[in-house]
């Protein structure tokens, strides 16, 4: 009985994420009535304050799930980019081209961040950081990355890639923007490199983005 509660419980809960999903990205976090999430998910009232406390519960957990999406998107894309360096550097700039993403602007960048605060302490970009400190060790291990700190380097990355992307999605020409942010960023990272030379000369076409809804 007890296992069977929980079931529904967890089916609640993603009911009601996908329907504030919905109805953030169609209609921004002021404009979306509680009805509209709760009616679209087939649920009560109850059953959002129950599982989010309010509608700013529900989107911190709608933020962190496309964040999250996000940063395992940016990893992939990263696996498929040849070394370690040029790993790290590939997930930042696909972190930034995501900003071009409807959804992802209106929740994680616009929305996001108004109501929720600083991302710097969110769940979503802390798991984030943690994976980028990582890599910067195993940089600085192989001589790639100079020996400086490791959670300071990861900070300042993951920093610059986000405000990148803070940047592009508050601009009224984002695809304007795009290319300079890219481009600042990669001679941004470049300087941790010990052939700083070599990271900033790599180049990449913006990657097509469909809208993740």
């Amino acid at each position: 009985m007890a296992n069977k509660r929980a079931e529904t419980m967890e089916q609640n809960r993603a009911k009601l994420i996908a329907a504030g999903r919905k109805a953030f990205a169609e209609k921004g976090y002021s404009a979306a009535s509680m009805d509209d999430l709760t009616a679209d998910a087939g649920l009560t009232r109850g059953a959002l304050y129950h599982n989010f406390g309010d509608k700013r519960g529900l989107l911190a957990a709608v933020v962190d799930q496309i964040d999250s999406e996000m940063a395992s998107r940016a990893q992939e894309i990263g696996a498929r980019a040849g070394d370690d360096w040029q790993r790290l550097l590939a997930e930042g700039v696909a972190y930034i081209e995501m900003a071009l993403d409807t959804e992802v602007q209106r929740i994680v960048l616009l929305d996001g961040p108004a109501v929720l605060g600083d991302p710097s302490q969110w769940p979503s970009q802390n798991s984030c950081l943690q994976v980028t400190k990582r890599a910067v060790e195993r940089l600085i291990a192989q001589g790639v990355v100079k020996p400086v700190d490791a959670e300071a380097a990861a900070r300042l990355l993951s920093g610059a890639a986000l405000n990148a992307a803070l940047w592009i999605a508050a601009s009224d020409n984002p695809q304007d923007v795009l290319p300079k942010a890219v481009e600042a960023f990669r001679i941004l990272a470049s300087g941790f490199s010990v052939k700083a030379g070599d990271a900033a000369g790599q180049t990449a076409d913006p990657m097509p983005l469909a809208n993740s809804g």
